[in-house]
């Protein structure tokens, strides 16, 4: 099954807290993925950030709204249990519990109502109701990828030799070798054997890499990594990177994993990925920071 989403979680995690101990957020979070029986992989899968596990920021929303609607308390940190609030409405068996239901209490209304919050999304009859975390890194995601298909546009219109000088940019804004003067250079002559450019795989120049480059449109098969590797025999060389603006066959993609030639490719996606994570041909326009509550901070001796 998919991941439920936090209103779903709701009265699961009030039926859990029903005998009245105190719970541990960690303790909730594996009691609650073993009765929706996730498996392993949905246990762990995170958010696009990486920083979090969708499920325990799912529930952690959940509780987050519970305690607003007085259903749940928090004793001390990373404690809650069930209010007399929270038992009576489990008295009254109500078939599911989610933000349409939260809004009978006034707590929960002030608490919603307030200009400094805003909606997350439907409020019932939907499986995609998602948490502000989520919503926020969708959006970045989302713009990331906008960015990956726009830098991709530029990619397959420039000339080759702007394209085999750029990649060097983007292997030495990797941290290989040092400066761009010291560190890598692009041949791009005749007689180059197949070499686009060789860069220092550390500072001291202990070993070299030799790369290709190729601004193609289709698909890269299994002949042209077999020339790349030839020039590389050409050069005495057991390392090389092999980058492309298209894709990589599968046939190519097996040979190169299974050759004693170290051979690292790197497809259009990636390579336009990877000018995102390293700056190279992108400026930043905003910023932001996501903060939460330092409870030490309020912790009085």
């Amino acid at each position: 099954m998919a991941i439920p989403d936090f209103q779903s979680t709701m009265l699961p995690l009030m039926q859990l807290c029903r005998d009245g101990k105190e719970h541990s957020i960690s303790g909730t979070v594996d009691a609650l993925a073993e009765q929706f029986k996730l498996t392993a992989e949905e246990r762990k899968a995170l958010l696009p950030s990486g920083v979090q596990e969708i499920f325990r920021n799912r529930v952690a929303w959940a509780k987050s709204h519970l305690k607003m609607a007085g259903l749940l308390a928090a004793p001390r940190r990373g404690i809650y249990q069930i209010t007399e609030r929270g038992l009576a409405v489990l008295e009254k068996k109500p078939p599911s519990i989610n933000l349409r239901f939260l809004f009978q209490f006034p707590e929960y209304q002030a608490f919603r109502s307030s200009k400094r919050i805003q909606p997350e999304g439907p409020e019932e009859g939907s499986v995609s109701v998602v948490t502000p975390e989520e919503s926020l890194e969708n959006a970045v995601s989302k713009i990331r990828s906008d960015l990956a298909d726009d830098i991709m546009q530029h990619l397959k219109t420039c000339s080759p030799s702007f394209f085999e000088s750029l990649v060097v940019k983007v292997i030495v804004a990797m941290g290989y070798g040092g400066s761009r003067a010291d560190a890598g250079k692009a041949i791009g002559r005749s007689g180059d054997g197949g070499i686009d450019g060789i860069i220092k795989e550390d500072k001291l120049g202990l070993d070299t890499i030799f790369i290709q480059a190729k601004r193609w449109e289709n698909t890269v098969g299994r002949p042209e990594i077999q020339k790349f590797v030839g020039a590389l025999t050409g050069q005495r060389a057991k390392k090389g990177l092999f980058i492309t603006t298209a894709d990589f066959s599968t046939d190519a993609k097996e040979y190169a994993a299974r050759i004693d030639t170290k051979i690292v490719l790197i497809d259009g996606e990636t390579l336009a990925e990877l000018m995102i994570d390293h700056n190279v041909g992108v400026s930043t326009v905003a910023t932001y920071e996501l903060k939460k509550i330092d409870t030490d901070y309020f912790t009085e001796e």
